[in-house]
């Protein structure tokens, strides 16, 4: 044994993640409401960004439904384009 192997008594923590699912695929949603503004803010960031899918786990056809429900509910004031502390 050298000096550089470390044994450990205890297995070291390896972070598990969690098995990333498309909650739409799983609930059954086809539409995504662009008026329901409370639904859109989970799929937002604090600073009212879309969040990205490799967060989410949603997959590449409701990702581009979800953009395009927020943009509408930005344009039509439902959701800010820009703000400090969102949720």
């Amino acid at each position: 044994m050298s000096q550089n192997d470390v044994r450990y008594l205890t297995p070291i923590n390896i972070e598990i993640r969690k098995e990333k699912y498309c909650r739409f695929k799983k609930s059954g949603i086809k539409f995504i409401d662009y008026k329901d503004g409370n639904f859109l803010l989970k799929l937002v960031n604090e600073q009212g960004k879309i969040l990205p899918r490799r967060l989410t786990g949603t997959s590449a056809k409701y990702q581009k439904k979800v953009g395009q429900a927020i943009k509408r509910a930005r344009h039509i004031a439902v959701l800010p384009y820009v703000a400090d502390m969102l949720k």
